[in-house]
């Protein structure tokens, strides 16, 4: 698991928008690293939808988000179109960022897989880690999250 104050671990991935990404696009801003088990499933959508209801506050607070699964191109698309996403979607089908994350494991009864974790990242810096969130209320934490950083960074500027 990254935990807090840790380096992340760099990655470069296929996205749904047709270009290969990695940690540097995402310099000087926050990036919201989200991994989820599955495209198209009730708790992933509801995830998916609540970053999406809430991607214009989460901008104005100069952060991206970034969803992480093992599922294809493909099914990210069409994901991405079913629920009229606008943000980006990775693909990691080796689950090798997955892993140097920590974002796979034991997921007790659904054997192994994908584990729902978040990260918030500022230049290469873990600044918080969120372990088996709950999808129903997490894009809450993370607005709480980004909201108290952002306060921070106005203190010791």
């Amino acid at each position: 698991m990254v935990n807090k104050g840790d380096r992340a671990p760099d990655f470069k991935l296929p996205g749904n928008d047709g270009k290969a990404h990695s940690l540097a696009d995402f310099k000087g801003k926050y990036l919201i690293l989200y991994f989820y088990p599955r495209d198209m499933t009730p708790g992933c959508t509801i995830e998916a939808n609540n970053f999406n209801k809430h991607l214009r506050e989460l901008k104005a607070m100069k952060a991206e988000v970034v969803g992480i699964s093992n599922d294809s191109i493909e099914r990210h698309g069409k994901f991405a179109e079913k629920c009229n996403l606008r943000f980006l979607l990775l693909s990691d089908q080796s689950n090798k960022t997955m892993k140097a994350f920590g974002a796979y494991g034991s997921r007790g009864v659904f054997g192994i897989g994908t584990l729902r974790n978040t990260y918030i990242i500022k230049d290469g810096k873990v600044l918080r880690a969120f372990e088996k969130v709950n999808a129903m209320v997490h894009v809450d934490e993370v607005l709480e999250s980004l909201k108290e950083l952002n306060r921070k960074s106005k203190v010791m500027a």
